[in-house]
């Protein structure tokens, strides 16, 4: 029997997590884009503690950007 963990996993996981990132990053930079804040935040929402953090300080703070009007 062989190693548990071979060199080879590290790469599937690293292809996982990269594939996470792609489809994850994209909907919170643009949640705090349109919300006034910096889009740059949504990378720290890859932080599993932080993101929840990040989100309620988010979600309950008044945000810059403005509502529009309905036509």
């Amino acid at each position: 029997m062989g190693e548990l963990l071979q060199p080879w996993h590290l790469v599937i996981l690293a292809i996982i997590g990269l594939i996470t990132l792609l489809i994850v990053l994209p909907p919170y930079w643009t949640i705090f884009k349109k919300a006034g804040y910096s889009p740059w935040l949504s990378l720290l929402t890859v932080l599993p503690l932080v993101k929840w953090i990040v989100l309620y300080a988010v979600a309950f703070s008044d945000w810059k950007a403005r509502p529009s009007r309905p036509a």
